[in-house]
């Protein structure tokens, strides 16, 4: 399985959002800077993470974005489920009628991609964004211990 730039950058922004956002909202224009994400690519993973619940927005001149619930309450499975759809291998695994191949019942494979798919699923819903947001305060503490900037950490990820 390989995400696709909506997940990983829309992880990322929701990341900026909770290590900037939490005093008042954050424009998307600081998020996309930081990140090094184009200001429209960022408006439509930011309305994708809105209808979805994990983030909020704010109108006015102080207006932006903040996180609709704490970090400890969002998952990476819920913030690449928003962006992606479904995080299974395969799109028969996902009880879908319409995308079973002819072979659904008699299938052998189907039990390798609904366990790896199970395990993919598991894993992301058990990391929290707030589990995200200590490992980033480790790596800008190792950063900075190495004379790297935040901005070079921030923006150059994947």
């Amino acid at each position: 399985m390989k995400l696709t730039t909506k997940g990983r950058y829309g992880l990322r922004a929701v990341i900026d959002l909770a290590v900037y956002a939490k005093e008042e909202p954050v424009s998307l224009a600081a998020v996309a800077e930081r990140q090094n994400i184009s200001i429209s690519y960022l408006e439509q993973l930011i309305a994708k993470l809105k209808k979805a619940g994990i983030v909020k927005s704010t109108r006015g001149a102080q207006g932006g974005y903040t996180l609709a619930k704490t970090p400890e309450n969002i998952s990476v499975g819920e913030i690449l489920r928003a962006l992606e759809g479904t995080l299974n291998l395969v799109d028969c695994v996902a009880g879908n009628k319409d995308s079973e191949c002819a072979s659904f019942d008699f299938c052998v494979t189907k039990y390798v991609w609904q366990r790896i798919s199970d395990s993919i699923n598991d894993t992301v819903d058990a990391i929290s964004l707030a589990e995200l947001l200590v490992e980033n305060k480790r790596v800008k503490h190792l950063a900075s211990e190495q004379g790297i900037s935040e901005r070079e950490v921030s923006g150059n990820c994947c």
